[in-house]
Order: structure tokens, then sequence, then C-alpha cells
């Protein structure tokens, strides 16, 4: 029993490290659709452009990516790949983990796996919460992972977002509040408020949003590109059994017919 637990322990070990991070954030909910395989393009765009500097998808094969997606291996090569690597390749990156651990002091994980491991809703929250904050060596935080030691890469996009006061509802044991006379909303000055400063990112925040979710989802897909057909095969079996189970039942039934 003591060699089983232990085998567990050291198992989760992969799992609890990347769970580390803040919890008291409330995550913002994301529906992720994967069978849209425009979201899904627009992801690995995104993900190519400006994850794989630092993070690979190594699990993961170009190919593999490029045939559920719809795309051309020729496109892939030419706008997915920014390296020597070959469309069968594995979707490795040029820095070496010794010099990353140097720069950022841990080495980026690998993202094959992570939207497993953290969930839709946590990444996308997660990606969308960097701010400003000069105190940090690379001069941003993150509410749901504090003091991450990982720059905000999408800050040209979304723009320059900081910490700092506004209005905001009041919100009692999960319900929003309302004037009973007026109707009007009931607020209060927050300080832990995101704003983004305005004309500093190129995109809008809805634009920005959409963007994150699209990586988002291609996230997901990677972390189990055989989704789908597994969901698939199962619905298949669960009718085979279905169908088994009215001729096993009559079976039964006509062996047990003289058994008093």
């Amino acid at each position: 029993m003591k060699k089983l637990f232990a085998a567990f322990v050291f198992a989760a070990l992969p799992a609890l490290s990347f769970a580390a991070g803040g919890h008291d954030v409330q995550l913002d909910k994301v529906d992720i659709d994967l069978t849209d395989k425009a979201a899904m393009q627009d992801g690995a765009r995104t993900f190519a452009n400006y994850c794989m500097g630092c993070h690979s998808a190594q699990y993961q094969r170009y190919e593999r990516v490029a045939d559920d997606l719809g795309i051309p291996h020729e496109i892939m090569l030419d706008n997915l790949v920014f390296n020597d690597a070959k469309i069968g390749d594995h979707m490795k990156i040029g820095m070496k983990p010794d010099d990353a651990k140097a720069w950022f002091g841990a080495a980026p994980p690998d993202l094959t796996l992570v939207a497993r491991v953290r969930g839709n809703d946590w990444l996308y929250t997660y990606l969308r919460t960097f701010y400003a904050d000069p105190t940090r060596p690379l001069g941003s935080n993150n509410k749901v992972f504090p003091n991450v030691g990982m720059p905000n890469v999408l800050v040209g996009l979304q723009g320059n977002q900081v910490i700092g006061c506004k209005q905001v509802q009041v919100v009692t044991d999960g319900k929003k509040q309302f004037d009973p006379l007026t109707g009007a909303p009931i607020t209060h000055e927050a300080c832990d408020q995101l704003t983004i400063e305005p004309n500093t990112g190129k995109l809008s925040e809805a634009e920005f949003d959409e963007k994150i979710k699209n990586l988002v989802t291609f996230l997901a897909y990677s972390a189990n590109p055989v989704k789908l057909k597994s969901q698939r095969i199962g619905t298949y079996v669960l009718l085979y059994l279905a169908f088994f189970f009215v001729f096993a039942y009559l079976l039964k039934r006509e062996y047990w017919k003289d058994v008093h």
C-alpha cells in the first residue's frame, strides 16, 4: 500500500507543479468548440507567433495539426514554422532549457497538455489578466498567477493593462444588487480592477477576447486531438450495448423460463 501511495504522489507531481499559482480569482467562463476549425487555425497562428518563442508543443506534430485543422502543408510550413523543421517534425523550439533557466529563472513549460492540466477557463482568464507591474523583473504581473515569471507577450494586441480603481457593481451572495426604487445598479469603488489604457493595443477588448478564445481552443485541441473521435466512438459503443442488451435480456428470459 505504501509503495502504491508513493507511486501516486510521484505521478501527481507534474500536475501539482503546473497548478501552482493564484486560485482566489474568479475565473471567466469560455465555451470551446472543437469543431470550429477557423478558430483553431487562428489559435494556431497566435500560438506560433507569440508563444513558440519560449514554449514548445513537443508532443504534437506540425503535420498532424495541419491535417486536423485543414491547413495545406505548404501554408503550414510558410506561415507557422519559423525554423528548419520539416512537416513531420514535433513542434519543438530552438531555445535550450539551460539558457531559458538562466534568463527566466525556470525553463518555460511545454504547452501541449496545458489545457488538460490547467483547464480552459483558467487559461482564458490567465491570458487576459496580465498587467503592468514595474516591481517585477519582466515588467508585468498576473492576477490569476501572482508574480509569474513570464512577460506579457500579448501586450501589443491587448494594450497596456494596469491595475487601479473604478466603480463596480455590488454583488451579494452571487447576485448583482440594484436600487429597489430606481432599478439602477448599486456600485462601489474597487481598487483591484484591471483597465486598459486607451489606444495602446491593436485590438479592441472584444477582438482580443476572441483572439484569446481561439488560442485556448487550439490548446484544448492540442491537449487531446482525438477527443471528438473518442466521443463519436463512445456513442457507437453505447448504442451497440443498448442494442445488444435487448437480445441478452430475451436470451436470459428464454433460458430461465422453465426454472421455478
